[in-house]
């Protein structure tokens, strides 16, 4: 499993995602991939998984098929993201 975080680092939003990764990296043991929506791969990832707001945090297998995700400024509890990425 995987978390892939899609967000914009220029957005006044990247603070608090950027915060979150590493909290949860710290707390939980999950290491999250920031991935920026302005570069390739992270359109790329946008468009496949149809995302259209940001910041998104998405669950993946390492299929690529997607577990969960949760979009918006109201980022999910830790302790939800990481027991995707650690089932």
């Amino acid at each position: 499993m995987k978390i892939t975080i899609l967000y914009r680092p220029d957005s006044e939003f990247a603070r608090p995602v950027e915060e979150f990764a590493r909290d949860i990296e710290r707390q939980q043991s999950v290491k999250p991939e920031l991935v920026s929506v302005e570069t390739r791969e992270g359109a790329n990832l946008a468009a496949l998984y149809d995302i259209v707001q940001y910041p998104t945090i998405l669950a993946l297998r390492d299929t690529g098929e997607l577990l969960q995700f949760w979009s918006g400024e109201q980022l999910p509890l830790m302790n939800e993201v990481a027991s995707y990425a650690n089932s």
